[in-house]
């Protein structure tokens, strides 16, 4: 008797497993998993709440920094990723990934001063690369004075934060310091990495955030929505035609206005350092990952989100004042699903 009830015990227990296996596989088929830059993030966030709402499907997004994610796809780990350093296509091609722009970003100078109002501070690209090359050290320094006359800028030391992990962010931002320093390009040069001369480093936008918020007298550097929604004190930019403009959605789009994608081969495109008496400086697109071998229903999947914010959730993208693709762009998108992907 003891045998039997034995063995009825090991075949309910083999049961439930073989049913809890059933729902895990069901709930997975309704997940899609992703990772990548953190700059995206917030406006992502309200694309998958909306898109779970709509169809049911859940996007579950590890914002770790662009870096990240670009290994995360390359090892397979998840189906997509993100990145707001586009990737070369002999990389694409050897790491047999695709890519595509989803949305079109800003990075913003940020900082930590007293009586400094938001749009108070002029930086331009020299200042800017002086500051993060330790060379411009407190905040009354002659080549910030010269820039702000108007201001009363105290005898206070500069605390330089930067990112901490491999970030898309930092490889437009040190992309943007190199083409207008010739300085920081030969020592420092641009990547998702870099030897920071000095500073102290922060992970992901919302971790340079917090410290910059936290550390009176220090700048950073993070997404233009990371900027509005911690009411942070942001500073102008003077561009490259010599004209001071405000990190906003006018100035952003000004910057991508220069972006011709019919001429790049897999969307391949910085915008940092655009001509043009409005453009922002420190523009960058911000580009989706997927490999060419995924299963080909999942792939489906991921498009089918990504399809709908392309063409659906880009009212959220504008409430965070981040610019969308224009309908050329998203139509090239679609194009390129085809004869990529075969979707």
């Amino acid at each position: 008797m003891f045998n039997i009830r034995k063995t009825v015990s090991y075949t309910l227990s083999a049961g439930l497993l073989a049913a809890a296996a059933v729902v895990s596989t069901s709930a997975a088929a309704d997940t899609l998993n992703g990772a990548g830059g953190t700059a995206i993030y917030p406006v992502l966030s309200q694309w998958a709440q909306a898109y779970q709402k709509e169809h049911g499907t859940s996007v579950n997004y590890q914002a770790i920094g662009s870096g990240g994610g670009i290994r995360q796809i390359k090892s397979k780990t998840v189906t997509f990723a993100n990145s707001d350093m586009p990737l070369t296509p002999p990389d694409l091609q050897k790491a047999n990934l695709v890519q595509f722009p989803a949305v079109i970003i800003g990075i913003t100078p940020v900082l930590n001063l007293p009586h400094v109002k938001p749009g108070q501070m002029v930086f331009d690209g020299k200042e800017l690369a002086d500051i993060y090359l330790g060379k411009v050290t407190y905040w009354d320094d002659p080549e910030i004075k010269a820039l702000n006359p108007g201001l009363n800028l105290p005898h206070m030391k500069i605390t330089v934060v930067h990112r901490s992990d491999g970030s898309g962010t930092t490889f437009n931002f040190t992309n943007y310091l190199s083409k207008v320093s010739a300085k920081w390009k030969s020592d420092i040069g641009a990547n998702t990495a870099v030897q920071w001369p000095t500073g102290v480093g922060g992970k992901g936008n919302a971790g340079v955030a917090a410290y910059v918020r936290r550390i009176r007298g220090s700048i950073g550097y993070v997404e233009y929505a990371y900027t509005m929604k911690t009411h942070m004190t942001y500073g102008r930019m003077k561009n490259m035609d010599g004209d001071v403009v405000s990190p906003n959605m006018a100035s952003f789009q000004a910057a991508a206005a220069n972006a011709d994608f019919t001429k790049t081969k897999d969307f391949y495109l910085i915008l940092t350092d655009q001509p043009g008496a409005k453009s922002w400086p420190i523009t960058a697109a911000t580009y989706i990952l997927m490999r060419k071998d995924t299963p080909r229903a999942q792939n489906e999947k991921v498009l089918k989100f990504c399809n709908w914010f392309l063409e659906h959730g880009q009212s959220y993208a504008k409430r965070l004042d981040y610019v969308p693709l224009p309908g050329r762009t998203v139509s090239l998108i679609h194009h390129y699903w085809k004869t990529q992907l075969g979707l």
